[in-house]
């Protein structure tokens, strides 16, 4: 009587459980589901002779603004970010042992950086622009 009590208790977790398999740990955390900012969106959207307006439109706000001597502008963009990320299985992914259970999940500890420089002309279009990114 008392297995059959452990067996049904088993069966009820087992079914009430969300399973996932391993390689659907990462869409469970979110990842790869927003656009992020990154060089290779600066290389796409930024081209000499654009407006400051369409630079905006393209990447928002800068965090710097600055004029030189001549009166012309450079837009800083500086973005750090740093991600940690966990997805489990518990009970109902893994595998059943005597005693236990294996579990099954994924994690991702990442940081990154990205600073872009962009120099208007005195038009207010992209004279020029240069960039530094880091990923580790």
């Amino acid at each position: 009587m008392k297995t059959v009590k452990v067996l049904v208790c088993l069966a009820g977790t087992l079914a009430s459980a969300d399973c996932m398999t391993p390689r659907e740990h990462p869409r469970d955390v979110g990842l790869g589901t927003e656009k992020e900012w990154t060089l290779g969106l600066v290389q796409k959207e930024i081209r000499p002779g654009m407006s400051q307006g369409d630079v905006a439109a393209a990447l928002g706000s800068p965090n710097i603004v600055s004029k030189d001597a001549n009166g012309q502008e450079t837009w800083i963009y500086d973005k750090a970010g740093s991600e940690a990320s966990y997805s489990h299985s518990g009970i109902a992914g893994g595998i059943l042992i005597i005693g236990g259970y294996a579990d099954s999940g994924a994690s991702r500890q990442m940081q990154k950086t990205v600073t872009v420089v962009i120099k208007f002309d005195s038009k207010g279009e992209v004279a020029s622009t240069a960039y530094h990114a880091t990923k580790f």
